[in-house]
């Protein structure tokens, strides 16, 4: 029996999300949206994507309402990819995720998340045990953990090797 392309008859609110964001490499756009990253062409550096994939997830991604695609540039065109409130929604999946990852398949921490607040590293559920409140997606500062690459190929890697704020647009000094 050949395995089905959706999940249409499933009856469930985890396969009518994974309609969306189950596709190989979404999350991974997603996460890097996150991170700040807004821009095609980081995107495709960072991930090692392919173009056409590429181009295909942020089309939906944007449909969906996950990403906002917007003009930064006239002349020539250029736009950029800024995540939505909806696409934020997906910050406590995506940690959760990763420290899945991390538990179960002996990953060092490759990225430390904060409170910006108080400096406190997060809680399991994305909460500050210093202030005892789950702290905003904006108030997550991010820093880079022992596991992390010291000099990457890439600007976008290299720019995250700074610490920073979720959601700021990160800055690679790439044109």
């Amino acid at each position: 029996m050949a395995l089905g392309k959706d999940y249409a008859t499933q009856e469930c609110s985890i396969a009518r999300a994974l309609e969306i964001v189950g596709e190989r490499w979404t999350l991974l756009v997603i996460r890097d949206a996150l991170y700040g990253v807004r821009r095609y062409n980081d995107f495709l550096v960072h991930l090692g994507i392919p173009r056409a994939v590429l181009a295909a997830r942020l089309q939906t991604l944007t449909e969906e309402g996950i990403l906002e695609k917007r003009r930064y540039q006239e002349s020539p065109p250029r736009d950029e990819y800024v995540i939505t409130d909806r696409g934020i929604g997906l910050w406590p999946t995506l940690r959760s995720l990763g420290r899945w990852g991390r538990e179960h398949h002996g990953d060092v921490q490759l990225r430390l998340f904060r409170h910006a607040d108080c400096g406190t590293e997060l809680g399991p559920y994305g909460e500050c045990p210093a202030c005892g409140t789950v702290v905003p997606v904006e108030d997550v500062l991010m820093e880079p953990g022992p596991g992390l690459d010291p000099d990457p190929a890439d600007p976008v890697s290299r720019a995250l090797l700074k610490p920073k704020r979720l959601l700021t647009p990160l800055e690679t000094g790439q044109v």
